[in-house]
C-alpha cells in the first residue's frame, strides 16, 4: 500500500526583519508514514517540528520539495477533508459552549443535525467532557480545551489524524486517556502521526519515531529497531558484604541497611561481581539488564 504520508526533500527558511540572509528551519526532509500505523516526531524546541506540520497542512509553504497525502498533493481540498487536525496552540470562541463549538464545525463540514449531535455527544463523552458539554470554553482549563480540540480532531471520523503536541497541557490521567485514544485510532484502522516531547508516551504506543534536530532528520525507524536489544549496563542486588572489596562495580546506585544495589559496565564485570558475592558468603538478589531508552537515543542524536 501507498504511503499515507510523503514527504519528499522539504526545505524551509525564513529572513530576520530586513535581512537578505536566509535562516534554515528545515533542510532536505524526507520521510513517510504508513498506513495503519502511529508516527510519532519528536525533537527539541526549535527543532522544526510545529513548521513541518504547518508545510503538511499547507498553512506555509516550503522553499522546495513536496509531499503528499493519502496519495494526493497536499494542497488538495478533497483530501483536507479525509484529514484530522489539532495544532500545537488551536484558538476557540470562547462565549460557545464545549457542544455549541462541535456543532459549529459539523456544520462547516456540512453535517445534517442528527450526525452533529450524535457526534458530538459520542466526542465528548470519548474526552470526558460529557459532563461539561453546556460550559462556556472561556471557563475551561488549558487540559480541557486540549480535549475539545482533539475531539473537534476526530469529528469528521478522519483516515489520517496529525497533531501537534497532542499530551501539552495534560495532567497523567488525561495523557492516558489522550493515549488510550490515539491507541484505538490505530485499532480501527486510521493512521496517526503525532509531534511530542513526552518521549515516554512516544515509546509506549508508537510503532515508527522520527528524531528531528535543527531541521534535519538525525534518525527514523520502528522504536524496537532503534532502542536495539544491547544491554547498556547491568544492575546487580546484593547483600551481607561490603561492596568496597568487591570487583566488577562501576558505581554504586544505593545502600539500604545492608543491601547495595550497584551496576557493572558490561557482561564480563557483571560476572565477576556475582561470582565474587557468592564466593565470599554473600546474598544475590537480582541480576537485571537495563536497555537503552528511548530517551538515550534521543539524546544521544541530537547531541551528534
Amino acid at each position: 500500500m501507498a504511503p499515507v504520508l510523503e514527504v519528499s526533500h522539504l526545505a524551509r527558511s525564513y529572513r530576520a526583519n530586513l535581512s537578505l540572509k536566509k535562516y534554515w528551519i528545515l533542510r532536505d526532509l524526507s520521510f513517510s508514514v504508513e498506513p495503519g500505523e502511529i508516527f510519532g516526531f519528536i525533537g527539541p524546541n526549535g527543532a522544526g517540528k510545529t513548521t513541518t506540520i504547518k508545510l503538511i497542512m499547507d498553512l506555509v509553504r516550503p522553499d522546495s520539495g513536496s509531499i503528499r497525502i493519502l496519495g494526493e498533493p497536499h494542497q488538495s481540498v478533497a483530501v483536507k477533508k479525509r484529514l484530522g487536525f489539532l495544532p500545537e496552540n488551536p484558538y476557540f470562541y470562547d462565549y460557545l459552549t464545549a457542544e455549541e463549538f462541535l456543532d459549529f464545525y459539523g456544520r462547516l463540514f456540512g453535517f445534517s443535525r442528527e450526525v452533529r449531535r450524535s457526534r458530538t455527544t459520542t466526542l465528548l463523552e470519548r474526552v470526558g467532557l460529557a459532563n461539561r458539554r453546556d460550559r462556556q470554553l472561556r471557563k475551561f482549563s488549558k487540559g480541557m480545551l486540549q480535549r475539545l480540540g482533539l475531539a473537534q480532531a476526530l469529528l469528521n471520523e478522519p483516515e489520517f489524524v496529525i497533531l501537534d503536541e497532542p499530551m501539552s497541557g495534560l495532567d497523567p490521567v488525561g495523557r492516558r486517556e489522550v493515549r488510550d485514544i490515539i491507541l484505538s485510532l490505530k485499532a480501527a484502522g486510521r493512521t496517526v502521526f503525532f509531534s511530542t516531547h513526552i518521549l515516554s508516551d512516544t515509546e509506549l504506543i508508537c510503532d515508527r519515531v522520527g528524531i528531528l534536530s535543527k531541521g534535519e532528520l538525525k534518525a527514523v525507524g520502528r522504536v524496537s529497531d532503534l532502542l536495539g536489544h544491547q544491554v547498556a549496563h547491568w544492575e546487580v542486588a546484593f547483600s551481607g558484604i561490603d561492596p568496597i572489596t568487591l570487583p566488577g562495580i562501576s558505581a554504586v546506585v544505593s545502600r539500604e541497611g545492608s543491601e547495595t544495589l550497584a551496576t557493572s559496565r558490561d557482561e564480563e564485570s557483571m560476572k565477576a561481581l556475582v561470582r565474587a558475592v557468592l564466593e565470599r558468603g554473600g546474598s544475590l538478589h537480582s541480576v537485571i539488564p537495563q536497555r537503552a531508552s528511548l530517551e538515550d537515543i534521543f539524546l544521544r542524536e541530537i547531541r551528534r
